[in-house]
């Protein structure tokens, strides 16, 4: 005898029964520091009209990534995924769509033209579908890894979330092309580190550090400088935690913001406050680089660990920061005043360790450039052995976060931890790093390095649509490519960066005009920059080049905080000998792949179109 159906009010009461039950169950597998409150913990507007709104966590158990897309105006569908470095083309997708009846939700992909394709392998899961008061509200998860060739590998650094907005029922899925889409992207670090929250200290304060009720630029991408004085006989304090600060209305054009120390012996600062690269910007400001906090998009609040202060205030530390806040405006919108800023909490009792922050990479030089018209030049900075044994205390620091910066040219960031000639680990990496999302990340795990340990910054850079050389710099068009590291105890080391030795780099001119009938200019009175700006661009001259990074003696700069150097003969150093590496990761995916299913889930959301 067949079961009676149940009746509208009693499908409803089910369905809501199971989102909660699935909400419970959900909270209890997610590790993470979230509370029970809040399965979903992060959140980001992926759309400039704020109509699209990510939220995400994370279970390091199941390997999975769960997710919820509300969408405030379905129209005829939404496209959601990503991508290698956020194009609409080559993307892994899950569409929700309507054919002006049915609604459907399926695992796609896109093929090079832009075309969806529905995919064999069905891997992100619907979990529910729910209208609600704000909109339509979708739960789904999928794997970190699928072992779907068509599909994304999930990793720890930056990912690249791409959407579109179907705005008339397609024929089919077939039918649809990202170029007949509004599109766009986003950027998140989606596998955030289970790290537990520490109980701010009873006897803590907050100072705000904000711009001043600014008109944002009616342009798409600005940044702005603003400078404050801290109060007179500021005493020494330790910041335990930051979080950010954002003026209600502007979360979509709030990109990141950055607070950076003074130099200490500069005893006043014009207070300045304007676009960073306005003429009217004071040149004093450049002096303002040593980073305090830095806040993007999706991150929460900043937390030191519970014995780890950071020192700001007091005799040794300059009274003046600099708040630098990205705008990222691509409608272009007007008459939008903002007073954003960051929040930092802080306390006189002064905790047992104090954190530092220190400087890995290359040295900012035209010495080290990369060639025009490369897919993926690799420079490599040094923190060599030498320099740690010196400065480094014998128990050794202890590395908790990490944050990556490279100019315009930079596309994936590591540095690794070797000692003995042997890798022994990865400090932070990210395969994917774009030079538009900068953030402090906690790491999964703390790394110790102790004296005698190396430090191995590489950065790889894409200048295929550049003509000229890119050389290391401060300019926005040249590159850098550093690691800022927070560690503790705190040391006298501040910067521990390396450069290829000069001489070297004479001869690689000399041997290029060996080769070649254009001519170097050698002579003493041509800079660096010009003598790379006229390097005929031949297989040749880039494969030299790519060599002499690899082999030639560099100079190294193990410097204090007062950017002198520790006593010792630095400048015809040896590259560290690294004799054996990390092996990657090896695949976990079957020779044959797993589940295949061509089938899509019927969605009911309450109607075609809303």
């Amino acid at each position: 005898m067949q079961a009676p159906s149940p009746s509208t009010r009693e499908a409803a009461s089910m369905y809501s029964t199971a989102v909660a039950v699935f909400l419970v169950i959900l909270v209890a597998a997610l590790q993470s520091s979230a509370p029970p409150t809040d399965p979903f913990p992060y959140q980001i507007p992926l759309d400039p009209n704020g109509s699209l709104q990510l939220s995400w966590n994370v279970s390091y158990a199941d390997e999975t990534v769960y997710f919820q897309l509300l969408v405030l105006e379905l129209k005829a569908g939404v496209l959601f995924g990503m991508s290698d470095r956020g194009e609409l083309e080559n993307a892994d997708l899950v569409v929700l769509w309507t054919d002006g009846g049915r609604a459907y939700f399926g695992d796609a992909w896109s093929d090079q033209r832009g075309q969806i394709q529905l995919d064999s392998q069905q891997d992100y899961q619907l979990l529910s579908a729910q209208r609600t008061g704000e909109g339509l509200s979708l739960l789904f998860k999928r794997p970190f890894d699928t072992c779907d060739p068509n599909d994304y590998v999930i990793e720890d650094g930056t990912v690249h979330l791409v959407y579109g907005v179907l705005e008339e029922p397609p024929r089919a899925l077939e039918a649809i092309n990202v170029s007949g889409l509004r599109t766009g992207l986003q950027r998140a670090q989606l596998l955030k580190p289970s790290v537990s929250t520490p109980a701010l200290p009873a006897d803590s304060h907050t100072m705000e550090i904000r711009v001043p009720n600014i008109l944002i630029p009616s342009q798409e991408t600005t940044y702005w400088c603003h400078v404050v004085e801290l109060p007179a006989g500021f005493q020494k304090h330790h910041i335990v935690m930051y979080e950010p600060i954002v003026t209600k209305g502007n979360q979509l054009l709030v990109h990141h913001m950055e607070v950076f120390q003074c130099t200490p012996p500069l005893k006043s600062f014009p207070l300045f406050s304007g676009p960073c690269d306005s003429k009217m910007k004071p040149p004093d400001l450049n002096y303002c680089r040593h980073v305090l906090a830095a806040w993007a998009l999706g991150a929460k609040a900043f937390y030191y660990p519970e014995e780890v202060g950071l020192a700001f205030g007091g005799d040794e530390f300059s009274r003046f920061l600099r708040l630098e806040v990205h705008y990222h405006n691509p409608m272009e919108l007007g008459g939008r005043r903002d007073s954003s800023g960051i929040r930092l909490y802080y306390t006189t009792r002064l905790r047992p360790s104090e954190a530092g922050v220190m400087e890995l990479g290359l040295v900012y030089s035209p010495t080290m450039a990369i060639p025009p018209q490369e897919s993926a030049f690799v420079l490599s900075g040094y923190c060599t052995d030498e320099c740690t044994r010196l400065a480094l205390p014998p128990l050794g620091i202890h590395i908790f976060a990490s944050q990556l910066h490279t100019h315009l040219a930079g596309r994936k960031v590591l540095t690794v931890l070797v000692r003995d000639g042997r890798v022994m680990e990865v400090v932070n990496r990210d395969d994917h790093y774009s030079p538009h999302f900068q953030e402090i990340r906690m790491l999964k795990k703390v790394v110790s390095v102790y004296p005698g340990d190396v430090l191995v910054t590489s950065c790889t850079y894409n200048t295929e649509d550049r003509k000229l050389a890119t050389v290391g710099g401060f300019g926005i068009n040249e590159e850098m490519c550093v690691n800022y590291i927070h560690y503790y105890p705190v040391t006298k080391l501040e910067l521990c960066k390396s450069t290829v030795n000069p001489d070297f780099l004479q001869k690689y001119f000399h041997l290029v005009n060996s080769f070649n009938d254009k001519e170097v200019c050698t002579c003493a009175q041509a800079s660096v920059t010009d003598q790379f700006e006229s390097v005929p661009w031949n297989s040749f001259s880039r494969e030299m080049l790519r060599a002499l990074y690899g082999f030639a003696p560099i100079s190294v700069h193990c410097n204090k905080s007062s950017a002198v150097r520790f006593q010792g003969n630095w400048d015809r150093q040896p590259l560290p000998k690294i004799t054996s590496r990390l092996e990657e990761p090896t695949s976990h995916c079957p020779a044959s792949q797993g589940r295949r299913s061509s089938g899509l889930t019927v969605v009911s959301i309450g109607g075609g179109k809303s």
